[in-house]
């Protein structure tokens, strides 16, 4: 019997390095299927398609490797889509094998027809379906090739009755993943050196295209006396070993990043694309350096942009930059850092009345966590407390739904960074909202063997929706959530289980959980009222707390408000 089309595109995603395939069988999978469980790439069966996806791009962003997801036809495909989404602005080289009906029913809306083209056009960096089988290695080729160098998700459609054809005698096509230099030319670097010598106050603004610029990044600090912001994404690039940290800017950063950003006079964006205009400077020159040259000035009006590669464009521009003496402005924010972190120390307390506050949670996980843990945030107060309170050494990786803001992110990306790091230690910091919502996929840690440790910060609420209702002068509305105890769920589903709701016993509770030889889940009782304090304070949500605390007051909810005041003084 010759080869199946099947087999051609299991064997094509071998040679370009795929390792693991998350996703779920069904009717038209099934000859992909039986191809994978012959060949050297895992398939890790999921419980839902979504948290494959996000499984499949924490492997892809921690290793910097090509990973896939696989549906079936029509609903198993389409469950996908948020998951992809995030990795597709993350920019994780993922690859889904979309299978289709059959060729012969296209057009007609058969049962469980999709048009994946339409549906993840706005996802993707590659969308095409293999139509014969005389293309298939070609086409998967493409796809994978697209992935690698686009840095996003390829979707790949095949028919079924494509998958079950005799393969085609076709040139030998391959991958390649070679990686070129990329920085800015010769007249560019000296321009960029040129705007840097005029300027007095110089800050650096850093994101997640610094990740292996590390060394450089603070070589141009020292050498330019300058403060080193980053981004939520670059935290755990940037943070350690650098004398020049200021932390993060942004909604949820902190003070001395954000000042130093607005008063200088000179500002180098390196490898970010950070979103929110009113945390750029109005009248400071902006350098922007990005190896996507759509970034450059989309966010705010640049002095120069240029294309390319953080480390190689600053290994260029670094010997066209003499040595600045003047560190005044720099070590003004270093110290106001210092002072930051200090009260925010401060504040990870127990809590008031016998409560645990997620700060004073994140300290303990902080300190007892491995140096090289790896820590999967959910979107909210999760994400905002693991970067808030979590130090780097440049071991520990962080990831969050920064970019897409989708709740249930942390379980799916947990699995995923488990499954490819089996002997290292993986943190899910999960909020009560979005564990409950992909919860089925805990029972993937035991289907897989997956030792993750998952920490629940329940506060029977979907809090920063909450916080966002107050903001905005109004009485909160569809937050509350009335959960099981998670402890004892767990404990039902096969893993270790625990509820702790006594700050006297929380860190034994939490070493108890990270010794746990398997997977285990640890559910918090946190302090409903805990706020999110930003690095400023902006009139806008002062006056909608203000409003808040009045319309609460009067609909004999004066409670509430006392306990928020309790809980952030």
């Amino acid at each position: 019997m010759g080869k199946k089309v099947a087999q051609v595109i299991v064997d094509t995603l071998v040679s370009a390095g795929v390792k693991n395939c998350y996703g779920i069988v069904g009717d038209t999978l099934n000859n992909f299927a039986a191809s994978l469980s012959r060949s050297e790439i895992q398939f890790v069966h999921m419980r839902h398609e979504e948290a494959g996806a996000f499984a499949a791009q924490g492997e892809a962003l921690l290793l910097d490797r090509l990973t896939a997801v696989a549906g079936s036809c029509g609903p198993g495909s389409l469950h996908f889509i948020n998951g992809l989404y995030e990795a597709n602005r993350n920019r994780a080289p993922v690859v889904l094998i979309a299978s289709q009906i059959v060729r012969s029913e296209l057009g007609f809306d058969f049962i469980q027809e999709v048009d994946f083209k339409s549906v993840y056009k706005g996802c993707s960096v590659f969308c095409e379906m293999i139509l014969t089988p005389e293309h298939a290695r070609r086409m998967t080729v493409m796809a994978c090739q697209a992935a690698i160098s686009k840095r996003g998700v390829a979707v790949l459609i095949v028919p079924v009755d494509i998958f079950d054809s005799d393969a085609a005698d076709e040139p030998a096509f391959s991958v390649h993943v070679n990686r070129p230099v990329v920085r800015p030319s010769e007249a560019d670097l000296d321009e960029m050196a040129a705007i840097i010598a005029q300027g007095s106050n110089i800050a650096i603004y850093a994101g997640s295209g610094c990740g292996n610029a590390h060394d450089e990044v603070v070589q141009l600090a020292q050498r330019l006396a300058a403060p080193v912001a980053h981004t939520t994404r670059g935290k755990d690039s940037l943070e350690y070993d650098n004398p020049h940290n200021i932390g993060m800017t942004g909604v949820i950063g902190m003070e001395a990043g954000y000042h130093c950003i607005l008063s200088c006079d000179t500002l180098l964006l390196l490898g970010t694309d950070f979103a929110w205009r009113q945390f750029y400077p109005s009248h400071a020159k902006i350098i922007q350096v990005d190896i996507d040259p759509t970034h450059i000035g989309r966010r705010h009006p640049v002095t120069l942009g240029v294309v390319g590669n953080v480390k190689d464009t600053l290994a260029a521009l670094l010997p066209r930059l003499p040595q600045r003496e003047d560190s005044s402005f720099r070590d003004t924010y270093v110290e106001r850092h210092t002072k930051d972190l200090e009260a925010q120390s401060k504040r990870a307390a127990p809590g008031h009345h016998g409560k645990i506050s997620g700060q004073y949670l994140t300290s303990i996980i902080n300190r007892l966590a491995a140096p090289d843990a790896l820590f999967a945030g959910d979107d909210g107060t999760p994400v905002v407390w693991l970067h808030r309170m979590m130090t780097m050494n440049g071991r520990r990786r962080i990831f969050g739904s920064l970019l897409h803001g989708t709740m249930a992110n942390g379980l799916g990306t947990g699995l995923g960074l488990q499954k490819c790091q089996p002997g290292r230690q993986v943190i899910v910091m999960a909020g009560d909202g979005g564990l409950s919502m992909l919860f089925g996929d805990v029972m993937t840690t035991l289907q897989e063997n997956l030792p993750l440790k998952i920490v629940v910060y329940n506060n029977g609420k979907l809090g920063f929706v909450e916080l966002e209702q107050k903001s905005e002068g109004l009485l909160p509305q569809y937050t509350d959530l009335k959960n099981p105890d998670f402890g004892l769920v767990a404990q039902a589903m096969g893993l270790w289980g625990k509820t702790v709701s006594d700050p006297a016993a929380l860190e034994a509770a939490v070493a108890e959980w990270l010794e746990q030889p398997g997977p285990a889940l640890l559910n918090v009782a946190v302090a409903p009222m805990e706020l999110v304090m930003p690095p400023f304070t902006a009139v806008g949500p002062a006056y909608g707390m203000a409003m808040y605390s009045i319309k609460a007051i009067l609909h004999g909810k004066g409670s509430d408000v006392f306990e928020m005041i309790q809980e952030n003084l």
